[in-house]
């Protein structure tokens, strides 16, 4: 006897539909399950073997086996608990499922028969609406994540039992009756209904106004200026400064500034959050731009993902958002070192012996650090002076390569305030965030036609186009590189910061004042080469 469902797997962020192929023979009794499983579905045989006996069927005592087809592609996870436990159920006649065919099946199942959420459903229900499915079948708990995907019918089910009736498209086979002393649910009982209520409640979550406000840190004019400068064009960013000069709340409080996510880059977000196991159930399509803060005890793999079966790491968890590396010298220095790619490339690709995985990556990298190990290098504090040498400041910066310092359009030194309660108004997350706002209105009519997005994305032919100079600009930079030693990719870097700039201005030209002012973000490349001893 044969049978045949269908059930889904993740494959980096992207679901992958399986066919879950059924077959039972004579011969001693057991169950095999192949094609390239890993250990989770394989101890699945026992989880399905309970939840049917719990759930008043019978387990066959036959030999079953279980094909995951394709063979080539290795799958991982516990999604296909439930159609194995169905294609079992239906091979063996105790269970008729006429509607089978048209269903992506997936979810974990208790010992009890209870279905358990699995990761990854938003991506596999994607697909299977691409491959042409009527419905999903899947966990209650799940049905909320499943449902953000329009076109598609949304079935929710608390235990397996619920499956079994003579009312609905699945029912009893009538020489299996006696023994299912079962109430009938009907499949259309499971249905859900509330996408558009749900998303209503996302919505309004993204409306509510941040704990967080630019307003409770005083003074920092020049860094709150920077910090709208990164936002509007989604530029990298480092501060540097001593302990307690405010570089961890400034940052922290960046997402506040930022626009929400478009519909196209909520979905790919919440799919990289959905296949990583870390959305929310009471959260719908994300809305806000995601913000991470990785610890710096982190390996390269949990940075840019890895194992196995590769998963999403940081940088892809912070896709059209912002990347936080705090105190980046403290950092593994190979761990640094494999931002490169993303930086550039705005993908990870991940290769393993049977796949190549790319995850999405693009992120405004935002970091801080110290100037030196004590901290105080530089610093006018009255009490702390720096006691550490030049060899020791040097090695403390040797943890950066210049490379992945050439990537950071921009570099601010971040003193001890000098304005205190009372001074002056502090500027508020609002007042900057409607400049971020006009600067990316700017943008978004000006790269309306081209595959880019923000200032920081311009490359190429589209680089001379929209930040061309003036000859007294041209000018004026050309002597910068000069001076200061800088790169080819320093001098796109302050192209793509002075086009900004000019967009807050709303100025069509870039003027000499808006390279000037991008210049002196880069100055630090020359101000903290450390020449002589401190003090």
């Amino acid at each position: 006897m044969y049978g045949k469902l269908h059930s889904a797997c993740l494959h980096g962020i992207d679901g992958v539909v399986i066919q879950v192929e059924v077959d039972l023979a004579n011969g001693l009794p057991q169950t095999s399950i192949i094609g390239l499983p890993d250990s989770s579905i394989r101890e699945s045989v026992e989880r399905v073997r309970a939840a049917i006996k719990n759930c008043g069927f019978e387990y066959p005592l036959k030999r079953i086996t279980i094909n995951l087809a394709p063979a080539d592609l290795r799958k991982e996870g516990s999604s296909f608990d439930l159609a194995v436990a169905l294609g079992i159920l239906i091979t063996s006649e105790q269970l008729e499922f006429k509607d089978a065919a048209s269903l992506l099946i997936i979810g974990e199942l208790a010992l009890d028969g209870a279905l358990r959420p699995v990761t990854g459903v938003l991506p596999m229900v994607e697909q299977a609406k691409r491959d042409g499915f009527r419905g999903v079948l899947l966990p209650m708990e799940n049905v909320q994540e499943a449902s953000l995907i329009g076109g598609i019918e949304v079935y929710g089910l608390p235990h397996l039992k619920e499956l079994a009736g003579d009312d609905g498209p699945m029912r009893s086979s009538p020489s299996r009756a006696s023994k299912l002393p079962i109430a009938a649910v009907s499949l259309s009982r499971l249905r859900y209904t509330g996408r558009l209520e749900h998303s209503n409640e996302a919505a309004d979550r993204s409306r509510e106004e941040p704990l967080e406000d630019y307003k409770d840190v005083l003074g920092h004019q020049h860094i709150k200026r920077a910090l709208t400068i990164a936002a509007a064009g989604m530029h990298n960013i480092m501060l540097i400064g001593p302990p307690g000069t405010g570089k961890t709340m400034l940052m922290k409080r960046l997402p506040t500034i930022l626009p929400p996510l478009a519909e196209e880059e909520a979905l790919t977000t919440t799919k990289i959050f959905s296949a990583a196991g870390k959305l929310k159930k009471t959260e719908g399509l994300m809305t806000k731009r995601p913000f991470r803060s990785p610890h710096h005890t982190i390996s390269a793999a949990g940075l840019i993902g890895g194992g196995t079966i590769p998963k999403p790491g940081e940088v892809s968890l912070a896709h059209k958002g912002i990347l936080f590396l705090d105190e980046l010298p403290e950092f593994s220095r190979h761990v640094l070192e494999v931002l490169r790619q993303p930086l550039e490339d705005r993908e990870v690709t991940i290769s393993r012996a049977r796949a190549v995985f790319t995850f999405p990556a693009h992120f405004m990298l935002a970091c801080s650090m110290n100037p030196c190990p004590c901290g105080y290098y530089g610093s006018d504090h009255p009490a702390q002076q720096c006691t550490c040498s030049v060899a020791r400041i040097a090695q403390y910066r040797a943890r950066i390569s210049g490379p992945l310092m050439d990537r950071i359009d921009l570099q601010v030194d971040v003193p001890r305030p000098k304005e205190w309660p009372g001074s002056t108004p502090p500027l508020s997350s609002k007042a900057m965030r409607d400049q971020v706002y006009a600067a990316q209105t700017i943008q978004l009519e000006r790269y309306r036609r081209l595959p880019i997005r923000w200032n920081s994305e311009l490359f190429g032919s589209y680089l001379r186009t929209h930040a061309a100079l003036d000859k007294a600009s041209a000018e004026l930079l050309q002597v910068t590189l000069d001076s200061l030693g800088l790169s080819m990719r320093a001098y796109d870097r302050i192209l793509k910061l002075a086009r900004t700039i000019a967009d807050l201005e709303a100025s069509a030209d870039i003027q000499s004042r808006h390279v000037a002012e991008a210049i002196q973000y880069r100055q630090l490349d020359r101000q903290y080469i450390v020449t002589e001893e401190p003090g």
